[in-house]
């Protein structure tokens, strides 16, 4: 049975600009503001790859091999 209040694991290849939590991560791992992170996804599409290409990421903060919490 599905639980109604339990969030399924999200796709860390994907950047979801609907869901504030998801914003909240990605704002967070990639060190920029909302509005640079949805810039970059209008440009480039919802990519976690092309929006860190894009964004110039390379540092230590890869959001891959961090927790989502």
């Amino acid at each position: 049975m599905d639980s109604l209040t339990k969030r399924a694991q999200p796709d860390r290849s994907k950047i979801n600009m609907h869901e504030a939590f998801e914003v909240k991560y990605w704002t967070h791992a990639l060190g920029v503001s909302k509005e640079e992170l949805q810039r970059a996804v209008d440009k480039v599409g919802n990519s976690a790859a092309a929006v860190r290409k894009e964004l110039g990421v390379t540092n230590g903060r890869d959001a891959e091999t961090r927790p989502f919490t």
